[in-house]
């Protein structure tokens, strides 16, 4: 969850970024998701955690944040996704604020809104029903890549489920629960995403849904030939 979060508000900022019209910022963006989308998430992990440490850039260190230990290999982690998770979600980001008319942002501009009005009262209302799918299915695929963590160390269920294995004997039965347990939390996940885009769409009522679906019955028996007995 928290490296979905931050892979938001970096995929958040990358989308405007790519849209920017200052064209340092556009090459600068556009740069970094041809570099991450082209890196391996393992090896993103590995190179956060153990090759930034080699090479003496940086090298993480448990910390206590709010009772809460955070172990080294846990940031490294969150920073690896987040960072990986950040490419994508900048390509949905920025497909989704171009999906928006341009007639409405520059009648927004005529009326006198600020660049901050137009963005939460006009684009990202409206980019939001274009972003969620694909946002909803990288979340998803999220969900199932967080196993990789256990490479560096991260004590997520697989790594448990191998520690449980090597004593008891049971790899076949723990994997087959490990494999299970993944599949409720993206089953949940699905009807999450389903609940939230049933409410981005609230403002299409079903009379206008019943309509379209009348339009394309008369489409459809008006193109059948051995319609013509029914229409008269």
């Amino acid at each position: 969850m928290l490296a979905m979060a931050l892979g938001l508000v970096i995929g958040t900022l990358v989308g405007f970024g790519r849209l920017s019209p200052f064209r340092a910022v556009r090459f600068v963006c556009a740069f970094y998701v041809w570099l991450i989308r082209g890196i391996p998430v393992l090896v993103l992990l590995v190179m956060f955690f153990s090759g930034l440490a080699a090479a003496g850039f940086y090298r993480f260190a448990d910390m206590t944040l709010f009772g809460v230990t955070l172990t080294a290999s846990f940031q490294a982690a969150v920073v690896g996704l987040a960072v990986h998770e950040g490419a994508y979600m900048g390509e949905i980001v920025r497909n989704g604020i171009q999906a928006v008319g341009k007639g409405q942002i520059e009648a927004a501009k005529s009326i006198g809104m600020t660049t901050l009005q137009l963005t939460y009262r006009i684009t990202l209302p409206q980019a939001a029903r274009v972003i969620v799918p694909p946002l909803g299915n990288d979340f998803n695929h999220m969900l199932k890549t967080t196993s990789l963590a256990s490479v560096i160390g991260v004590r997520e269920i697989f790594l448990v489920t191998e520690s449980l294995s090597a004593t008891t004997f049971k790899t076949f039965e723990l994997l087959v629960a490990v494999a299970l347990a993944y599949l409720m939390l993206t089953t949940v996940w699905n009807f999450v995403q389903m609940w939230i885009e049933s409410r981005l769409r609230r403002h299409e009522t079903s009379d206008h849904m019943q309509r379209s679906t009348r339009e394309r019955l008369f489409a459809a028996f008006a193109s059948n030939p051995d319609g013509a007995s029914f229409r008269r």
